[in-house]
C-alpha cells in the first residue's frame, strides 16, 4: 500500500511538458480526479483547456496552482472559502517588477522633497 504524500515537498517533480491529462496531474498533486474537479468549480483561476469530448488539459501553472491549493487546505488548515479568498488576494498582489517601479518613485520623490527643505531652511 502507497501512502500519500503529506507535503507539497514530497511530491514528484513537474516534468517538463506542455499539457497534462488528469490522471497525470492527480499522480503530481496526490489528489484524485473527482477533487480536481470539484475545485475547478471552487477556484474561478483553475480552469484548464478543455478539448475534444470535454477533455481537460492542465499547464504547468495549473499544476502549481494546483499544489498551492492542495497545501492551503491539507498542510495550512484553510477552509474551501478561505483558500479562495487567499488565492484571489494573491492574484491581485504586485508584481517584484511593480513593487520596485513604485520604491524608486517613492525614492524620488523623497530626494525632490529633502532638496525643496535643504533650500527652505
Amino acid at each position: 500500500m502507497m501512502l500519500e504524500p503529506t507535503h507539497n515537498s514530497e511530491l514528484p517533480p513537474i516534468p517538463s511538458k506542455r499539457y497534462f491529462t488528469i490522471g497525470e496531474v492527480s499522480d503530481l498533486c496526490a489528489v484524485k480526479p473527482h477533487v480536481l474537479r470539484y475545485w475547478e468549480q471552487e477556484f474561478p483561476q483553475l480552469k484548464p483547456v478543455k478539448r475534444r469530448g470535454n477533455r481537460r488539459y492542465y499547464q504547468r501553472e495549473d499544476v502549481e496552482m494546483i499544489r498551492t491549493i492542495r497545501s492551503l487546505l491539507y498542510e495550512q488548515g484553510y477552509t474551501i472559502g478561505g483558500a479562495r479568498q487567499r488565492m484571489s488576494d494573491e492574484q491581485e498582489a504586485l508584481t517584484p517588477a511593480e513593487v520596485q517601479t513604485m520604491a524608486k518613485e517613492c525614492i524620488a520623490e523623497l530626494m525632490k522633497a529633502q532638496t525643496v527643505l535643504a533650500i527652505e531652511e
